[in-house]
């Protein structure tokens, strides 16, 4: 191998496993450093997972590296959220059209078969128990130190692409320099994980192909459906206040909680009070940054360079997606790094920043709107809109998830949007006349005046 074919990936999750299976289609020499055990022996570390929702953009990158098959079987289709109102009642709501979904992966699961693929590939290589120690950004080099034997060293000649996560040891050597942006912004609430076991038969307690969502205002409960039979739940509550993770220090208060605002999951769940406390509660940052690289031999990807807040289900999706641009990149400039890295840090930024914009504001409408009528019948309409001028109407989550529309295409589209819906809420009677040539109407204006 040439030293142009030689790359170094510090991190083995789900970005940067990916990308080397796709690097070693493409003939390149891969060594992937990281800093945990291998997960594949001694299990991944549970505790504080949010289950990942593969859409679209995922899905292109897997089929690039290859791998879709293999990821299918891993994978659980949910084509919609089933509401759950405090009365118990249950409202499905479709995410898109008929046949379209996205899909419920464990991140431990997803993590462990991407490491398996890409230590099958004979260019392949993983080190694990390797911390990095940061990149030596004047020689150009990235250090390692081994923590079972302490032995530090540093390894040269090679493309170092920083693929370690929210809190990158890579990215925090770029920070030293003068003139790096960086912004770290936590919001107010936190999440903790919690479980719904399988049924004896091992089948599932709930409605298998959805995503559960229990929205009551200020916070909310989601459920994802696992291969096994259980769901990975998650509670998102704010870290202080009347009601919050503060006010819930015994198992008495936990349990009053769940009784007042979950009262349906209460039986789904025998173990909760000690699953809530053997389990942490953990906080919800987005970080944005700028530039990406150094020189054009180092280059951060997915959450080392973008981490966002799940609300939208897009973060494994954006990480995904600088995969499958890089890798567009690599043929419009004949792999030529510094063309390529470039044009990537140049232009995939405003994406990043835009989906990061577009999570925070999802946030608001799972925990709150999904359950309001008026939301209820903006989403109807959505729909019959979209039947009726496909060409000239998607929905924003359509976009997001289903299609491979920019993220900041999307995010221009919510204020768009909103002036749309605004008009239309405004007609009386909308109940009733939701797909009415009145509705329509004022749909047309505003593509004229678009």
């Amino acid at each position: 191998m040439t030293n142009e074919k030689k790359a170094v990936i510090a991190g083995a999750g789900l970005v940067g496993a990916l990308w080397a299976v796709i690097l070693a289609r493409r003939g390149y020499e891969v060594n992937v450093y990281e800093q945990r055990p291998d997960f594949r022996q001694a299990g991944y570390a549970g505790g504080r997972s949010i289950n990942l929702a593969l859409s679209e953009r995922g899905w292109k990158a897997v089929e690039i590296a290859g791998i879709r098959a293999e990821i299918e079987a891993v994978a659980i289709p949910m084509p919609g959220r089933m509401m759950h109102g405090l009365d118990g009642s249950l409202t499905f709501q479709p995410y898109g059209e008929e046949g379209q979904a996205i899909y419920s992966v464990s991140r431990g699961g997803l993590n462990i078969e991407l490491v398996k693929i890409a230590d099958s590939h004979d260019r392949v290589r993983f080190h694990f128990n390797q911390k990095c120690l940061g990149v030596d950004l004047e020689n150009g080099t990235i250090q390692f130190e081994d923590t079972r034997t302490g032995v530090k060293y540093a390894i040269e000649n090679a493309l170092i692409f920083g693929t370690d996560g929210a809190f990158s040891a890579v990215r925090s050597s770029l920070q030293r320099l003068p003139r790096f942006n960086y912004s770290q912004h936590y919001i107010d609430h936190g999440y903790k994980e919690l479980c719904i076991l399988p049924n004896l038969d091992g089948s599932h307690r709930m409605h298998t192909n959805a995503l559960h969502i229990w929205p009551r205002g200020q916070f909310m409960l989601i459920a994802l459906p696992n291969l096994d039979g259980s769901f990975t739940c998650t509670l998102f509550l704010p870290f202080e206040g009347e009601e919050s993770f503060a006010n819930l220090q015994t198992e008495a208060q936990v349990l009053a909680f769940f009784e007042k605002y979950f009262p349906d999951i209460l039986p789904l769940m025998p173990s909760l009070a000690q699953v809530f406390f053997e389990n942490p509660t953990s906080a919800l940052a987005t970080i944005r940054c700028s530039p990406w690289h150094y020189g054009h031999r180092m280059l951060l990807i997915g959450d080392a360079s973008h981490a966002i807040v799940p609300f939208f289900g897009q973060g494994m999706n954006a990480g995904f997606e600088d995969c499958t641009i890089l890798d567009a990149l690599m043929d419009k400039y004949d792999e030529d790094w510094e063309a390529i890295i470039e044009e990537f840090n140049a232009s995939r930024p405003e994406d990043t920043n835009a989906i990061a914009d577009l999570a925070l504001g999802n946030f608001l409408e799972m925990r709150d709107k999904v359950g309001d009528p008026q939301f209820l019948l903006w989403k109807k309409i959505e729909k019959h809109l979209h039947e009726r001028f496909p060409k000239e109407f998607q929905s924003v989550y359509s976009m997001v998830s289903f299609s491979h529309i920019p993220y900041s295409e999307a995010l221009a589209a919510v204020a768009a949007h909103e002036r749309l819906f605004g008009k239309m809420l405004k007609i009386k009677g909308l109940e009733e006349k939701w797909n009415g040539t009145e509705v329509e109407g004022v749909f047309r204006e505003w593509v004229r005046g678009r």
